[in-house]
């Protein structure tokens, strides 16, 4: 029987790729490390998407920055695959906690590859890589040979992680991958990150708690997934990957402004009344347009998105409603 470590298990990349692990090999043990204690609510979240017999995975708490919590996680568990999925999430709070994110985010990375060379199992890996990391400004979709120039600690330490990969996949030919994801969201989201924000923001000037919300700009591009779809894409990398990296994004760009149309229409509300635009709010060198160039993982994988941006924006209304 395989074995399958997934560390972040709790995240929402992690819910999605159980499910999706189980759809695809019901048959097999899950080890999930998370950094929080009670994990009833994770649990919750992946019998929503899948019915499965909590048995087949067991939740761990380990200190993966420790080297001799991870070689002992991995001298237990002997995985077959690994998912590293863990790690500081918000890159806005990474400049906040520069050194802090940095270090936990590459210390992870090199505990885990050290363990699994010590052990001899090279256990077929992924590494969860950023578009962050390419923090350039131009119309230009990007793919796994454009040029990186990360602007905050937290695209740094995914770049670093990322250079690793592409050594160790060379010097051991072993079957390690970087998947550089592009933004992508599900009903999962906290209400921190922007599209729970603006739904949030328009249920509370719906229900007169708050006259306006204000958001840092209107214009800015990104490319956004629905996390169901980059987990299976997770899924296919490890499982059937031809190359040591693969960019997974939807190809296809939309401003926030695009979000809160929808949003707003949902519940009635007209944008010009009830936003208010405030510059300072953007991040410093945040790129205008990052868009995502996934011919690649299409070609060689036949991977690509099945869930529209519309239908994205309103599953994530759905799951406030």
């Amino acid at each position: 029987m395989k074995n399958i470590l997934i560390t972040g298990i709790t995240g929402q990349d992690g819910v999605f790729l159980t499910s999706e692990i189980l759809k695809n090999n019901p048959n097999l043990n899950i080890y999930g490390v998370s950094r929080k204690k009670n994990n009833s609510l994770f649990l919750n979240k992946l019998n929503t998407i899948i019915e499965t017999p909590t048995e087949s995975i067991k939740l761990l708490n380990v200190d993966l920055n420790n080297y001799e919590e991870t070689k002992k996680l991995i001298q237990d568990t002997r995985p077959d695959f690994v998912y590293n999925l863990t790690g500081p999430s918000s890159v806005y709070d990474s400049l906040k906690k520069a050194s802090t994110t940095k270090s936990l985010i590459v210390n992870i990375f090199d505990n885990l590859t050290k363990a699994i060379i010590e052990e001899s199992l090279f256990s077929n890996f992924y590494q969860a890589s950023s578009s962050e990391m390419f923090g350039i400004d131009d119309d230009k979709k990007l793919h796994e040979e454009s040029s990186f120039n990360p602007n905050s600690p937290y695209a740094e330490a995914k770049l670093e992680n990322h250079f690793k990969v592409l050594k160790l996949s060379e010097k051991y030919e072993w079957k390690i991958f970087s998947g550089i994801m592009f933004n992508h969201e599900s009903q999962f989201r906290e209400d921190n990150y922007l599209f729970m924000k603006i739904i949030k923001g328009a249920i509370d000037i719906k229900n007169k708690n708050i006259d306006k919300l204000t958001l840092g700009s209107l214009d800015y591009i990104r490319d956004w997934s629905y996390a169901g779809d980059t987990s299976k894409a997770i899924y296919k990398i490890v499982n059937e990957g031809k190359s040591n990296a693969y960019v997974i994004g939807s190809g296809k760009g939309h401003k926030i402004k695009n979000i809160v149309e929808i949003v707003f229409d949902r519940f009635n509300l007209d944008i010009n009344k009830y936003i208010d635009v405030d510059e300072s709010l953007i991040r410093k060198g945040d790129p205008k347009s990052i868009v995502s160039n996934p011919l690649k993982i299409q070609e060689e994988l036949n991977w690509s998105t099945e869930v529209s941006f519309e239908k994205l924006v309103n599953i994530c209304i759905d799951s406030r409603i």
